[in-house]
């Protein structure tokens, strides 16, 4: 865990692929837990540590995750994110293959399936679908693959996984929606790369950008 932003009331942090926002069944120690702990010991604050978890990322993906560290700051936050207009979440997504446009908006109508942990895209509304929108844009490509912005408009279950697969360009690593094989690391190619927003007590502009994960394949899009 890196540490990207810290102030009185929130608190920024790069997530690695594989680890856990909240607790889950699993019972493996979550990052929200690991926060607490840095937490307490930077600031060698006795008892507990207050922490809200305002947002979420799937396990296998990295990046900028927002904490707050007050209770007012956590219902600020709670209500903006919930909006999507008043936070600005970038994303990129490493895809095998091409868009066949550079640049677009996705719109599908998503089913989770609890069972499975997994959602599923159709052009048309159905029963118990969600609407999910997304714009994305070509920003790079090497011989093999695709770098795709991804910017969300809504905020769905794996909705970028599910979207962009649904498009004929599953990330790379994600074996659930497509791809064909398994990253080394068990990560999918997303990365959660920056967020910004107005801070919900100074109301000062945070913006904040997660590095690049450091294989190969994402360091030579680092000049992007």
């Amino acid at each position: 865990m890196t540490v990207l932003y810290e102030d009185n009331h929130i608190i920024i942090v790069n997530k690695e692929s594989g680890e856990i926002v909240q607790g889950d069944k699993t019972g493996d120690v979550p990052l929200s837990e690991i926060v607490k702990m840095w937490i307490k010991q930077k600031h060698q604050k006795p008892g507990n540590v207050f922490l809200g978890v305002v947002h979420r990322l799937d396990r296998p993906v990295q990046g900028v995750v927002v904490f707050a560290k007050t209770s007012k700051a956590l219902s600020r936050l709670n209500a903006m994110f919930a909006k999507h207009d008043e936070v600005q979440k970038t994303y990129w997504a490493i895809t095998k293959n091409r868009p066949q446009a550079e640049m677009g908006t996705l719109t599908h109508w998503l089913v989770r399936n609890e069972k499975q942990n997994k959602s599923y895209a159709y052009d048309r509304e159905r029963p118990n679908a969600k609407k999910a929108v997304l714009e994305y844009k070509l920003i790079g490509a090497s011989d093999r693959y695709s770098l795709l912005e991804v910017r969300l408009l809504t905020g769905r279950h794996h909705q970028i996984r599910c979207q962009l697969a649904k498009m004929g360009c599953p990330i790379k690593g994600d074996l659930k929606y497509g791809a064909d094989r398994s990253n080394p690391d068990g990560s999918i190619s997303l990365l959660a790369r920056k967020v910004e927003f107005t801070h919900p007590v100074s109301k000062q502009l945070i913006c904040v950008e997660a590095p690049l994960p450091g294989d190969n394949l994402w360091q030579s899009f680092r000049n992007i």
